[in-house]
């Protein structure tokens, strides 16, 4: 008996062994494969993956024109179009809200009435239509309750429901009353959109807490109040979230707390209203990321004013300029009548192309820096043998048009598919109204 026990684990060893080495097989057909990194193209390459079912990762495992296809793998034709690696959103929220009325305190109907679970689902819609969009990796920094961004990251790494890679950040940390303006009897309010931090002992607890409890990247408040930060409690925020090996990103409203912040060497300045040329010829000295968040002007109601607008382009033309490493981050995280939120984080191209950015280098802020700042350039982004398989593709040339990214044709997340033909293949249900924005085209 306890031979045959002995026998039968064997055997059932060796039958899960045999199934974690060998994992499902795809040979992609890619008819123009494009590196943005370099912004050159390869004509008819064959990317062979593999991707394993039992936990979910993925791995590129040849790239040429002369790849043997191995008889069990899946062919893919893409000879007809632009392949190219997936894109980054370097700064959204994808657990604010989907509501339309009333537009103007959608902020503040989400953080104050919806629960942290039902954030958490709406999180994974947000995801689920980034991801249909072509964004494969999305910073996630903050406003997402008591995290809900931990949850749905979790969620993705375990399988359980399609979306991009998160490098989420947990509870936002800021001095008292965050981005908020409570009133004494209710001033319990700004938690758990914010961390109140303000002694030295607060930060340090802060920053552990949001780790303990799943963050990848550290966000702060840098000047959100009267009393900002000062740059010595910067420079803390860096060295505590360095200590686990961690990165801070700074939201900054005011020129001085942008230069604060670039002294203290924070890895990123996110929002663009405070930057000025000196200040981007610092971030360029420092090599420090500017997530700008550029809205464009647009005719559905968030419309800048022209002397705003003009400012945008301009600074955003002069950080180019300069030589400051530029992330695509949309700050998209409002609802739009007509719009998913993948269709509306794509519009943001609008800025840069009205900037004066050549195409090729929009797509090396949307992919190559995005990688970067993101920190996953050594395993996951660019299409490499030995990386993750996230792979998109689309009807025409991004690197002559931009708005190639439009009509994204076909995504691949972790050697699986998950749109083909520009129809996602993963989930059969499609909802049209804001509340879960299933419509995906």
């Amino acid at each position: 008996m306890h031979y045959q026990r002995a026998l039968f684990s064997a055997l059932v060893l060796g039958a899960i062994t045999s199934i974690s080495v060998f994992g499902q097989k795809s040979a992609i057909i890619a008819g123009h494969l494009i590196d943005p990194a370099s912004g050159t193209v390869t004509a008819n390459q064959i990317i062979l993956v593999e991707h394993n079912p039992n936990n979910g990762s993925s791995e590129i495992l040849a790239i040429g024109s002369d790849i043997d296809i191995p008889g069990d793998a899946e062919v893919i034709d893409l000879s007809d179009q632009w392949v190219l690696p997936g894109l980054v959103d370097a700064h959204d929220h994808l657990g604010i809200t989907y509501k339309e009325d009333p537009e103007s305190w959608y902020y503040y109907f989400t953080v104050i009435m919806d629960s942290t679970p039902l954030r958490a689902i709406q999180s994974m819609s947000t995801g689920f239509q980034k991801l249909a969009s072509g964004f494969t990796i999305v910073r996630d920094l903050g406003n997402n309750g008591l995290y809900a961004d931990t949850a749905l990251r979790q969620a993705i790494e375990m399988g359980w429901v399609p979306g991009p890679t998160m490098i989420n950040s947990g509870i936002i940390i800021g001095a008292f009353g965050g981005q908020f303006h409570e009133i004494p009897e209710r001033e319990d309010t700004v938690y758990p959109e914010y961390m109140n931090a303000d002694t030295d002992d607060e930060i340090v607890k802060a920053i552990r807490r949001n780790i303990h409890y799943g963050a990848k990247v550290i966000k702060v408040c840098v000047d959100c109040q009267a009393y900002p930060y000062t740059e010595e409690q910067l420079k803390l925020f860096v060295r505590e979230a360095a200590n686990a090996g961690q990165k801070v990103s700074g939201h900054v409203q005011t020129r001085e707390g942008a230069r604060r912040a670039i002294e203290a060497g924070l890895w990123s300045i996110d929002h663009d209203g405070a930057l000025d040329p000196e200040l981007h010829k610092m971030m360029a000295e420092r090599g420090i990321f500017r997530a700008g968040t550029e809205t464009p002007q647009a005719d559905w109601g968030r419309r800048l004013s022209d002397r705003r607008w003009e400012r945008r382009k301009a600074m955003l033309k002069d950080a180019y300029d300069q030589g400051v490493l530029l992330v695509y981050s949309t700050d998209a995280d409002y609802y739009i009548k007509g719009m998913n939120r993948g269709e509306l984080s794509i519009e943001f191209i609008k800025t840069w192309e009205e900037a004066g950015i050549p195409a090729p280098d929009i797509l090396k802020a949307m992919t190559t820096n995005g990688y970067l700042i993101s920190e996953t350039e050594n395993e996951r982004g660019p299409i490499k043998v030995g990386f993750a398989a996230d792979i998109i593709s689309t009807a025409d040339n991004p690197l002559d048009d931009i708005n190639a990214l439009r009509d994204i044709r076909f995504v691949m997340k972790d050697g699986k598919v998950f749109k083909r033909d520009g129809v996602v293949a993963s989930l059969g249900f499609f909802h049209n109204g804001p509340e879960f924005g299933w419509r995906v085209r």
